[in-house]
């Protein structure tokens, strides 16, 4: 079992209110994050964003390790993934998250990498995690 670790702090409330998160392993240490970088322009993070990272690069490294099992052993893939905030009652809800993905992978047949791919948004751990609709498209460049 592997577990990682993250911490957030938040001073004052609401809108007027500001806070830092960090992770464990120090990549994020004390970054801002409240109302103004969540709806707003401010510098800083927010949990979309953190949750976009998690899932954009927990995908690219599931697809990687599942090309690699099929034998192939270079190309490039390049994944942004969007997740919608939406408003829902009093509160606000993550409804989805957009996977795009850019992939150059020679020696594939599209039908088989798009298999490949689907298999790997369904079963990559921040997939499985997420309680949302998780859309997916991908642009194969390659032969």
């Amino acid at each position: 079992m592997t577990t990682r670790t993250a911490s957030a702090r938040y001073e004052g409330f609401g809108k007027d209110g500001k806070g830092h998160v960090s992770t464990g392993s120090g990549v994020l240490a004390d970054q801002p994050y409240g109302f103004g970088t969540r709806f707003g322009d401010e510098p800083g993070t927010n949990p979309e964003e953190l949750i976009a990272a998690a899932h954009a690069s927990c995908f690219t490294m599931a697809l990687s390790f599942a090309l690699a099992k099929e034998g192939l052993t270079d190309g490039l893939l390049q994944t942004t993934a969007k997740v919608q905030l939406d408003k829902e009652g009093d509160g606000f809800k993550v409804s989805r998250s957009d996977l795009s993905l850019e992939a150059n992978v020679n020696g594939i047949e599209e039908s088989r990498f798009r298999e490949i791919a689907e298999t790997a948004k369904a079963n990559c751990p921040i997939s499985k995690l997420l309680n949302a609709e998780i859309g997916f498209d991908y642009r194969l460049n390659g032969s």
